[in-house]
């Protein structure tokens, strides 16, 4: 299109320009019109690279788009970020959502905290040794204190509209891609780069069994960098401040209250009247995994 414009603004140029040929004073005016038919070219090209050129030469922002994909047709998904609060033994752990690199995962978490999901629930595990590696909670099991301990990680939420738990893709960026990789590991597709979002001290996690789209309402925030789960575990935000807490943490220390502070606005749950309010009709939705959906607590040296 720039081609043909500038085509014609040179055909109109040299109209002009013969036409001034019969002129007895044409020296003058064709210097005039070669001048502004140069003027006329370059605010023409000015125009066109202003009006057409601005959306390419712009750089557009890493953003994460939810797959045409009828099984998570019905899964919350994020069109943008949030800031969640989380208030464990009276101090407070602030957690970046990042719902442009990862909106499904963020999604199901936000809604889940937006949903009261997440209070009264435990720390049913916390690992420092041989290493800090993470301290995970998220099961509904946990909010009974009568609970066995030992069978705490084997449970997830279970979706009201279905009574079956609701499971989520596993959904991880690379760096240098359009759209997050699902349904497998970086070591499956054959990639070596990072992902953009990376197990380092403080990152918050799906936590899943063995089969990749096992993760429910499972997460877990990593103590110390862990980059061996990289491309195999799915991180959707960091902690951004009290991290002092994380550290602190004991295994069976509850999460007294989430909630959701910034970005509410852009969860959308589908099928509802209301981003903020589910109505949608009921949807099938896998069975619960038969394995504890955690990662593993042996990390390679």
């Amino acid at each position: 299109m720039v081609i043909l414009m500038a085509k014609m603004a040179n055909l109109w140029r040299r109209w002009l320009t013969s036409a001034l040929h019969a002129s007895p004073q044409r020296s003058r005016w064709q210097r005039f019109i070669q001048k502004w038919g140069e003027l006329s070219i370059a605010t023409l090209l000015v125009v066109i690279i202003t009006s057409l050129g601005l959306s390419i030469l712009t750089p557009t922002p890493t953003s994460a788009s939810v797959p045409d994909d009828p099984a998570f047709a019905r899964l919350p998904y994020m069109t943008g970020d949030a800031t969640v609060e989380l208030i464990v033994n009276g101090e407070t752990i602030t957690l970046a959502i990042s719902g442009n690199e990862a909106p499904i995962t963020a999604g199901n978490f936000v809604d889940l905290v937006d949903q009261g999901f997440y209070d009264g629930l435990s720390f049913h595990r916390v690992v420092r040794e041989p290493r800090p590696f993470v301290a995970q909670s998220g099961d509904p099991q946990g909010r009974d204190p009568d609970f066995p301990e030992q069978m705490l990680g084997t449970g997830g939420y279970i979706d009201p509209r279905t009574g079956q738990e609701r499971n989520i893709p596993l959904e991880i960026l690379p760096r240098d891609a359009e759209g997050p990789l699902y349904n497998t590991t970086f070591q499956m597709a054959g990639l070596t780069s990072r992902p953009i979002l990376s197990h380092k001290e403080g990152a918050v996690a799906m936590a899943r069994a063995q089969p990749l789209d096992s993760a429910s309402s499972q997460f877990y925030i990593t103590l110390a960098a862990q980059p061996f789960l990289d491309g195999n575990y799915a991180v959707f935000g960091f902690v951004t401040d009290g991290m002092d807490a994380v550290q602190a943490l004991d295994q069976g220390d509850r999460i007294e209250s989430a909630r959701v502070i910034v970005g509410i606005e852009n969860l959308t749950r589908p099928g509802t009247t209301s981003a903020i309010d589910p109505t949608s009709d009921p949807a099938a939705a896998p069975a619960a995994p038969e394995t504890s959906p955690e990662p593993t607590d042996t990390p390679a040296d």
